[in-house]
């Protein structure tokens, strides 16, 4: 007698489908695909100072898309399985070839961190001088601010698992304070990277407070609030954040007192170079180095420490957390708090860095971004909020680089602004095919007898 359950099809299993079934599907895929291009992608918009708003259409760039999607679709219900199959063999094949590889994750820490280390340097060997100065500020350094700021928001959406929208409003306040206090009262960089890391500590603790009893979305939409709060606050006072104009001639920071500058008493003339603005951006890079592995460091120790396992518990179930006896409104707040100064590290690095902030770079997008950061990385995984930082903020860079698309599409055609539909296509894959995030397991925080990594599919947030 057969089994049932045996000649079930497996999960994972797709049976074959007809070709007119195919067509059929990939038709009404192609001509969804045709509404959402209009308007976004059958017209480009500019401004003429004769004709006013002026729409130029692109069909062929919508006849590609909708192509594109229509021969996608037909030869994943044609091939699907065979392709399915396949990559299931190919990521197995990968997973046992990577387990002798495992052995060796500390070298591989290691190399991964003379790399770094090394990064400006080989930027200058492989680019030159000139060409170097685009990939250590653009790609480097611009990089280690969004990992720093990925790190300070995990540990408060991936380890008290507080879901915070207006992370950026913290960023917002350290960049303010670092220009305030430099140009109003003349305070050093080195004296105003505290002080902007407490002020931003101080506000994540009077966010905390009006959240203490909110939980999920109502949590989001309160931070979201916070954060525009804060941006209009910047926008309308005028008498002290200059408004939207911003604030110029933010004091850069100095080696020990030294100036990157070609004058006599600068850091070049001190010590006997010839000056290049190489000097001050090797500084800010081994500066936001420095101030990421501060940022990874106390996360670290914070997780092992007895308020980083209250944040855990309360991630994980806050009735369960407060049965215990742990104090929910200190976790909190610790949390909130210390993910806020991070922020404003950060946010001081930024402004002294360009000498400029405004308003207009602390928008809700730039906390969609580290939010999306934390969440692709993996919610609690210090290595993959890295990696999702350099993908996301490398990858958006690099399309500046497509310059060559423009004989394809025409002289027109701007890759940078398919920036955010890229983005929104990145995430869709990623929710579906890891929902977890890149990495979804990490090592346990507290080690008894043998290190352990827990898998994702054990715990209820997925991330240990």
């Amino acid at each position: 007698m057969a089994n049932p359950k045996a000649d079930a099809p497996r999960e994972g299993d797709r049976q074959p489908v007809g070709i007119s079934t195919a067509l059929r599907d990939a038709g009404f895929l192609a001509l969804f695909t045709l509404g959402l291009s209009f308007p976004i992608l059958a017209f480009r918009t500019r401004q003429d100072l004769t004709q006013g708003l002026v729409l130029d259409p692109r069909w062929e760039l919508v006849a590609t898309v909708v192509a594109i999607a229509f021969f996608a679709r037909l030869g994943w219900l044609v091939f699907g399985g065979t392709i399915t199959q396949a990559a299931t063999a190919a990521a197995n094949a990968i997973g046992q070839s990577l387990e002798p590889v495992a052995k060796y994750k500390d070298w591989f820490r290691w190399a991964g961190l003379a790399v770094l280390i090394a990064y400006p340097f080989l930027a200058v060997a492989f680019t030159g001088a000139s060409g170097a100065l685009k990939w250590i500020d653009n790609f480097g350094i611009q990089i280690l601010i969004y990992v720093m700021l990925g790190w300070g928001l995990n540990i408060v959406v991936g380890l008290a698992g507080l879901l915070d929208l207006g992370y950026v409003a913290f960023y917002a306040v350290g960049a303010y304070s670092t220009a305030l206090l430099s140009t109003q009262f003349g305070f050093s960089f080195w004296i105003c990277l505290p002080l902007a890391g407490i002020f931003a500590a101080f506000w994540g603790v009077l966010l905390g407070f009006p959240v203490l009893r909110l939980r999920g979305d109502y949590l989001a939409i309160v931070t979201l609030a916070f954060g525009e709060i804060i941006r209009l606050v910047l926008i309308n006072w005028v008498e002290l954040t200059n408004g939207a104009a911003g604030i110029s001639g933010i004091p850069r920071p100095t080696f020990f007192g030294l100036p990157f500058n070609a004058s006599d008493d600068g850091f070049a003339a001190f010590f006997g170079l010839q000056f290049t603005p190489l000097h001050r951006l090797f500084f800010l890079f081994y500066l936001i180095l420095a101030l990421a592995f501060l940022t990874n460091w106390v996360t670290i120790r914070m997780r092992r420490l007895p308020i980083g396992r209250a944040w855990e518990a309360l991630r994980e179930d806050e009735i369960a957390c407060r049965s215990l006896g742990i104090d929910t409104v200190t976790t909190k707040l610790t949390a909130f708090a210390m993910g806020a100064m991070f922020g404003g590290f950060a946010g001081a690095f930024f402004a002294a860095r360009l000498g400029f902030i405004s308003p207009e770079s602390f928008i809700f997008m730039e906390s969609a971004v580290i939010l999306s950061i934390v969440v692709l990385g993996g919610m609690g995984s210090q290595v993959g909020v890295a990696i999702a930082a350099v993908v996301m903020i490398g990858g958006t860079e690099l399309l500046r680089e497509l310059t060559w698309l423009k004989s394809v599409f025409g002289p027109q055609f701007d890759p940078t602004q398919y920036r955010m539909l890229l983005f929104g296509m990145a995430m869709v894959a990623m929710m579906v095919c890891r929902p977890r995030g890149l990495i979804s397991n990490r090592e346990p925080s507290i080690v008894l007898n043998e290190k352990r990594t827990i898998g994702g599919d054990l715990v209820k947030e997925g991330h240990g």
